[in-house]
């Protein structure tokens, strides 16, 4: 029905390849090669532009498999999209994200896409650009505090939906009247957030890999500076400010865990007193539960790893006005730190990796230096 350029002519977040393999919150289908007699389920995921899904009964129980192009129910008109998981799978994506239903049912899968379906889709997704940067220009014409980040046509070109970004609550009844009569479409706004905008553009995070509101995140959660300080990270902005300007979503990965570990853990924010001096908190090892304190005048060189018990102890100490003689118990020291051994062993017979710091053999240039006389006296007769 359709050829594989088709789908990589096309860059704008649709999977690349006809297998349906695509990175934006793409859901590997482990159960593929599990052959079940009956059918489960015949609702289908339907991936479209950037991070849009939504799920559709094949009602007609066409021969579909994942990286179909298909034409799908919508309102009005139909759309255009690519078929990403099948199966008992998609039941569990559906306890994720909502299905859109009509009257109570599913919208419906109504045929693999035709080579016309296909050529009006192009059309509509070359026109998305254009209409972006014109619909920008409108609202500033019309003075509106918002931002459109995005415009996604439907694959019949009949409709078009515009994501935007605004603070506050915008009055945009104008503006569609303006968007329609300009485009002869019709509009339907649609709000997003700065981390969902960020899901829709994609990019690479300071660990490397893609973003994970691009890749698997579809619900947002608010994050605090409190899960900074509890997992005792600096609390610079730069640092832990994603590329949607807030506070990075993996900063709550390890927030529970944390959390959990520190429970019992004393309070930092009092310094300890003993009869050697004052100690200040630096900062912790949670999971070794030890708190680094440095002494009072001293340089932070001199650094004390003390347990969390025996910060409780001295705390509850210096409550009842007492100090004790030190800060570390005996058995709390650390051990003195032995030699490692040498683990380099010359199994190769090559060189030592230290042959070139010994002092070159004095006797060595002697010797040569008997040879190339003897080589120049003449042969006695």
């Amino acid at each position: 029905m359709y050829d594989e350029q088709d789908i990589d002519t096309i860059d704008r977040g649709y999977c690349k390849t006809k297998d349906g393999c695509c990175a934006k919150l793409n859901v590997t289908d482990w159960l593929a090669d599990i052959k079940t007699p009956l059918q489960l389920t015949n609702v289908v995921e339907v991936r479209f532009k950037n991070t849009r899904k939504d799920y559709y009964q094949n009602v007609n129980n066409l021969n579909l498999k994942s990286g179909d192009l298909v034409a799908v129910e919508s309102s009005p008109g139909h759309d255009i999209g690519i078929v990403s998981l099948m199966g008992p799978l998609v039941e569990n994506q559906m306890r994720k994200h909502k299905p859109s239903l009509i009257n109570g049912e599913f919208k419906k899968v109504y045929r693999l896409a035709k080579p016309t379906d296909i050529e009006k889709w192009k059309e509509a997704i070359s026109l998305e650009h254009e209409t972006m940067i014109r619909s920008r220009q409108i609202t500033a014409q019309l003075k509106l505090n918002m931002k459109i980040g995005d415009v996604e046509y439907q694959g019949d070109k009949t409709k078009a939906i515009f994501y935007y970004i605004a603070d506050d609550r915008v009055d945009f009844r104008q503006l569609i009247k303006v968007l329609a009569e300009t485009f002869r479409i019709r509009i339907e706004m649609k709000q997003i957030g700065a981390r969902q905008e960020a899901g829709r553009i994609g990019g690479i995070g300071p660990c490397g890999r893609e973003i994970c509101c691009s890749t698997w995140m579809n619900n947002f959660i608010s994050v605090s500076t409190n899960a900074a300080r509890y997992q005792d990270i600096s609390p610079n902005p730069q640092k832990l400010a994603g590329q949607c300007a807030k506070l990075k979503c993996c900063l709550n990965f390890e927030l529970a865990t944390y959390i959990d570990a520190q429970r019992n853990f004393p309070p930092t924010q009092y310094p300890l007193e003993t009869e050697t001096g004052t100690f200040f908190y630096l900062k912790a090892d949670v999971f070794n539960g030890l708190y680094l304190y440095i002494q009072q005048g001293n340089g932070p060189s001199n650094q004390f790893y003390v347990p969390v018990g025996r910060v409780a102890e001295i705390q509850q100490m210096n409550r009842k006005g007492k100090r004790p003689e030190r800060l570390l118990n005996r058995e709390d020291a650390p051990p003195p730190k032995e030699k490692e051994p040498d683990t380099f062993h010359n199994v190769v017979e090559q060189g030592d990796l230290t042959r070139f710091d010994q002092p070159k053999n004095a006797n060595r240039k002697k010797k040569r230096n008997f040879q190339r006389n003897a080589q120049r006296r003449p042969a006695r007769q």
